[in-house]
């Protein structure tokens, strides 16, 4: 693994600090609108959601974050970068040959990150053999979080991996879908519809409100799996 990406000393980071962590990733292919509409679901999850930090990064029984939406990940690096997963000094050399901070995130190269991710449609699949493995296990407890984008269900690979996630009720699987209105499937709310047709528990709220995440985030969905989508302006995204 390469040195310059491992766990850094950032603490007591704020969402504020983000912006700053973001601007040190330069370049062309940023994809910047792409990472910046998932900041504020990120950050939640990280902040104040997910079971998992620096020193517990490897252990068993740790929640899983799965980016999907892996094409835009100078989000991703930068919270990473604030909860201490790895080092600010790595940021500067984003998308550099030599630097471990790929313009798709590497699980052999970055602490935390769970899969290699940038190919749309292979997130929510393998976040249901995730959890489908844990339980197979008897690891009831730790919770899969997959983060996809809407464009992502134009392909069927998800379409399959939602029906079988609501048949199997895995109920420890959450999905965040950042919804920016590039795929609408044909009518106002056709993302939540989707999955509720197919036995899950659903929230729609505005992706920038921090409360509104965290309450849908946490809610209660006892033998179902759960989806949030996030709804931003597509300006932002």
């Amino acid at each position: 693994m390469t040195t310059n990406a491992t766990a850094g000393t950032a603490t007591g980071a704020r969402f504020e600090d983000l912006s700053a962590l973001m601007g040190l990733m330069t370049g062309d292919e940023k994809h910047g609108p792409a990472a910046t509409s998932t900041l504020d679901a990120i950050w939640v999850l990280y902040d104040r959601v997910l079971r998992v930090t620096p020193a517990s990064a490897e252990a068993q029984d740790r929640d899983r974050f799965l980016l999907s939406k892996g094409h835009g990940p100078m989000a991703y690096y930068a919270v990473l970068a604030a909860k201490g997963f790895i080092s600010p000094e790595v940021l500067p050399s984003f998308g550099g040959y030599d630097s471990p901070l790929g313009r798709h995130p590497d699980r052999t190269l970055v602490p935390g990150v769970e899969i290699a991710s940038g190919s749309l449609g292979h997130g929510l699949p393998l976040a249901v053999g995730t959890a489908l493995g844990l339980r197979a296990q008897g690891l009831t407890d730790p919770a899969v979080w997959v983060l996809v984008g809407d464009g992502e269900f134009d392909e069927g690979s998800n379409a399959e991996a939602v029906a079988f996630a609501g048949a199997y009720g895995l109920d420890r699987l959450h999905v965040v879908v950042i919804d920016n209105s590039s795929a609408t499937h044909g009518w106002q709310g056709g993302i939540a519809q989707r999955f509720a047709s197919e036995g899950w528990s659903t929230a729609t709220v505005d992706g920038r409100d921090h409360e509104a995440l965290h309450r849908a985030f946490t809610a209660e969905h006892p033998g179902r799996p759960h989806v949030v989508v996030a709804r931003v302006e597509p300006r932002d995204s």
